[in-house]
């Protein structure tokens, strides 16, 4: 999988710390591009640019990302888009399309590209075809969070059940855009409980996608969809709020958050830091000092 990039762009991408919709910190200025580490069938880009962005070319992924700031320009299937922060950009496999920077302040966006694979292999057999949004600009705040999802934590590779997470929620959403959301199936209960009883004892250690799938039977996007339905949450989700609630336990009985992160599951200490800010809405070392 490729991304184009104009020619005129040569200025050194920055390594700036990722940041969500909400909190964007701003690179250096200039024309820039940031990778994020790969996933099967995924790439993330974050990227800002002044003017001149793309010459037209085409992509054999799915483009769905969202503008951060500034005034986002491109042309699409014979007429001028323009975006602006919060808006959900959709860009379909094989169309042209190009970009540029609305207003002298530049823009700055972030991007997931999708392969189409994927997206039908989410759907299954309750669909025929890839979903074709016509509109590629619009407002959808659950589109939106689910970018924030795979886009926020810019330095890491995707833990696996949060790409199928993504994966799942973003390909319901193309065909709820285009109107033909699939139906839902019957809820296989049992399948549901055992792979929600395997992230429950497991929950300390990386857990695979095929690991559920050998356990509850099912394939992992009909796994990750019904899952949500059946407990509220995703797979992923579940697995994150059993690591802090094991971190509150190891940090209220005293243990420091370095060891407290890394006994839980997390990476380190940040990875700690940032999952229990969005689930508890403070820091797990201000948690600490409020304990009485």
């Amino acid at each position: 999988m490729t991304i184009f990039v104009s020619k005129i762009m040569n200025a050194p991408i920055p390594h700036a710390s990722a940041a969500g919709l909400e909190r964007s910190c701003v690179p250096a200025a200039g024309d820039w591009i940031r990778q994020a580490p790969p996933s099967p069938g995924l790439e993330r880009i974050d990227a800002g640019f002044t003017g001149h962005a793309y010459d037209p070319h085409r992509h054999d992924t799915y483009a769905i990302g969202y503008t951060l700031n500034g005034v986002q320009c491109f042309r699409y299937r014979g007429a001028d888009a323009v975006s602006t922060a919060g808006n959900v950009l959709v860009i379909h496999p094989d169309e042209v399309h190009d970009g540029h920077a609305g207003t002298e302040a530049g823009f700055r966006y972030r991007m997931l590209y999708v392969e189409p694979l994927l997206v039908q292999e989410a759907l299954g057999e309750r669909r025929r075809s890839l979903p074709f949004v016509r509109t590629p600009v619009f407002t959808d705040p659950h589109l939106v969070s689910c970018l924030i999802a795979a886009l926020d934590d810019f330095d890491r590779p995707l833990d696996e059940l949060l790409a199928d997470q993504v994966v799942a929620a973003l390909s319901e959403g193309l065909a709820r855009r285009e109107g033909g959301a699939p139906k839902p199936s019957r809820m296989p209960e049992a399948a549901l409980r055992r792979a929600r009883d395997y992230l429950e004892d497991n929950a300390a250690r990386t857990v695979g996608s095929e690991e559920l799938e050998k356990i509850s039977g099912l394939e992992r996007y009909q796994l990750a969809r019904q899952f949500r339905l059946f407990f509220g949450t995703s797979p992923y989700r579940y697995l994150v709020m059993r690591r802090l609630a094991r971190a509150r336990a190891l940090i209220a009985g005293g243990t420091d958050l370095a060891t407290a992160a890394f006994d839980a599951g997390f990476a380190d200490q940040s990875h700690l830091t940032r999952h229990f800010k969005q689930a508890f809405g403070i820091t797990p070392g201000r948690w600490a000092r409020l304990l009485v």
